[in-house]
């Protein structure tokens, strides 16, 4: 078969590209630059829509996803590059140990689900397809099952309230707890008709009351802020001065991670929160461009997951890179994976 290098169209058997539109493609080549003799990391395979544009520019890529199927759909488009690609089974929060001594040119991160892993029932990621309650990106580890069933009901609100910003977070987790003691949440639909029952959708909704709790568990079971600070971290010390991180985001806690890091690293913060008095310390990163930029509503009304779309590009300068201090996140201290694993 012959491998389609530009935008995603083809189809491969095992799954292809033509199931997912690369969201602000356009803008995100725009800031990379990709071009012949350059190195760039794509953190979230996926589909491969935004490694095949780069590769079609001319670059190498070196492909990280943490889930096995976006691997196994990938293999197509390593043999068709000609040893241009190289597709790693990998969390991009490791993206740092990966890269080679010499450093990367450009990095791209497109973060959240992906519509692959959303149209797979089985994955149970969405309530509008009945499934194994699941939601793990890598395939092992906690499913939503277990934090639904085993999470302590203060640490259910937390994780609704936060990471779902979801305001009937309690009352949807007491009534998760007053029904799992009679019978345990399997499917998507089990958790999704009792949200719908606690918090019926009115006329002037324009989400499914279970919107907001799928999200803050798929947040929580694959850690998704927690990867995104540390892939941040990673990408400072291993990106060449005048090379590229660029980052899409989906949710507003994301993109806060993403302002918040370029804003630290560009010397605008005037230090640590934790110090009494501003330091001087030299930038690690320029931003690119005014700042967040979104998707068009052009490329919003042909794809609808770019509605939320947000882009923030920095490029990396001179300076040696900073401590790897997550604690300029700012993340919450939420209940712990490993408590639920059992």
């Amino acid at each position: 078969m012959t491998a389609n290098l530009g935008g995603g169209t083809n189809s491969d058997a095992e799954g292809g590209l033509v199931r997912h539109i690369p969201v602000m493609l356009a803008e995100v080549l725009e800031a990379l630059a990709p071009q012949a003799g350059k190195l760039i990391l794509d953190g979230t395979f996926g589909a491969g829509g935004y490694t095949a544009a780069i590769l079609e520019a001319g670059a190498n890529v070196i492909a990280l996803d943490r889930d096995p199927t976006a691997i196994a759909g990938g293999r197509a488009l390593v043999q068709a590059s000609n040893g241009r690609l190289s597709l790693v089974h990998s969390e991009f929060s490791r993206l740092g140990e990966l890269a080679p001594a010499e450093g990367l040119d450009g990095i791209v991160l497109d973060i959240g689900v992906s519509s692959m892993q959303i149209d797979e029932a089985d994955r149970g990621f969405s309530f509008q397809k009945n499934g194994p309650l699941d939601m793990r990106m890598s395939a092992s580890g906690v499913s939503a099952a277990d934090v639904v069933n085993r999470a302590k009901v203060s640490d259910l609100i937390r994780i609704f309230g936060f990471l779902g910003e979801e305001k009937q977070a309690g009352r949807i987790a007491r009534a998760i707890e007053k029904k799992r003691a009679d019978e345990p949440f399997r499917t998507t639909r089990d958790l999704a008709g009792l949200i719908e029952i606690v918090t019926p959708r009115k006329a002037k909704d324009k989400i499914h009351p279970a919107t907001r709790v799928f999200q803050a568990l798929r947040i929580f079971v694959n850690d998704e802020l927690g990867e995104l600070a540390q892939a941040l971290l990673a990408a400072e010390r291993v990106l060449k001065p005048g090379g590229r991180l660029v980052v899409v985001t989906f949710h507003s806690l994301e993109d806060r991670i993403v302002k918040k890091f370029f804003v630290d690293r560009s010397g605008r913060a005037g230090g640590s929160r934790h110090m009494p008095m501003p330091v001087e310390r030299a930038a690690t990163f320029d931003p690119v461009g005014k700042g967040m930029v979104a998707a068009s509503e052009a490329e919003a009304e042909l794809n609808p997951r770019a509605r939320s779309a947000k882009l923030r590009v920095g490029q990396r300068t001179a300076a040696p890179a900073e401590k790897a201090d997550m604690s300029i996140f700012d993340l919450p201290d939420l209940a712990s994976l490993e408590k639920l694993g059992g």
